[in-house]
């Protein structure tokens, strides 16, 4: 008696020890709910109910700009996904980047609701996403030098020539994403386009130190996106780089370029549409 009594309260009675090994083991015999696409494993696993989150934006500023501490309730790195689809890069970074926030927006409501209920599902409370345009999201609701880096995955070509001037990225679109970037930040893109690349070689050295990659990014060998899974799986050459925010130039100077330089009317090739069909 004198043994017990003189044990740490700390330390667990044989029953109450019993039953905590016992809720282990079930914890751990439980199997994780893992969703694959195209044979590829979505990022996460799907938690209980009692444990998901709601990371809809579903009002955004009318005048004023997005307030990052007051969205995300910390100060943390920034990452936008401009075009995010149904947020399987963003979820996967929010994931294994605890300590960064990031926001997801599409112009199309049935991929953010996609991308919505899988970030939900895995308990996710360092992401958020919206339906808005990229151009809109930056020219108006983003502060300026407030964001660590800027994704773009595949925007969209626009095969038909009376549609060239829906084409996301042009010069006055570069200027913007340079301007919301931190010093130092970062802005990855990716496209299976050739005639988008090529244009991209041209404009986007203007205002970033660009980089181009061969090779898949580390994170995501077999697609970080769903459009990257099928061009991959289609034998199609993926063109990725990612840049750094030209310290030389500052915002007037930015779009100053930006006025100078050709508009996106590659031909964009209409024999690679049906792979927008697939997606």
């Amino acid at each position: 008696m004198r043994l017990a009594n003189s044990l740490s309260p700390h330390l667990k009675t044989a029953p109450a020890l019993r039953e905590t090994c016992h809720e282990y083991n079930a914890a751990m015999e439980k199997p994780r709910r893992i969703e694959r696409e195209f044979g590829v494993p979505f990022p996460g696993e799907i938690l209980d109910e009692s444990r998901r989150t709601q990371t809809a934006l579903k009002r955004l500023p009318m005048a004023d700009r997005l307030n990052w501490k007051e969205l995300f309730g910390r100060e943390a790195p920034v990452v936008l996904d401009l075009g995010c689809g149904n947020g399987r890069y963003l979820i996967g970074s929010a994931w294994w980047r605890r300590d960064h926030d990031h926001l997801g927006v599409d112009i199309l409501p049935v991929v953010i609701r996609y991308a919505t209920r899988r970030a939900n599902q895995r308990g996710l409370t360092n992401i958020r996403f919206a339906v808005i345009g990229a151009q809109e999201l930056l020219a108006r609701l983003v502060e300026p030098q407030s964001v660590s880096e800027i994704h773009l995955y595949h925007p969209q070509p626009y095969y038909d020539f009376a549609q060239v001037h829906r084409r996301l990225v042009t010069p006055e679109f570069l200027a913007l994403v340079h301007r919301s970037l931190l010093s130092g930040g970062q802005f990855f893109l990716q496209t299976d386009n050739p005639g988008y690349w090529r244009y991209l070689q041209q404009v986007v050295p203007i205002f970033f130190e660009l980089e181009e990659r061969a090779a898949p990014w580390p994170d995501g060998p077999k697609g970080r996106t769903r459009r990257e899974i099928i061009a991959l799986r289609r034998g199609l050459q993926v063109f990725r780089a990612v840049g750094r925010v030209r310290s030389d130039l500052n915002e007037a100077s930015a779009r100053r370029l930006a006025e100078s330089l050709p508009p996106p009317v590659f031909d964009a090739d209409r024999r690679l549409r049906e792979l927008d069909d697939l997606e």
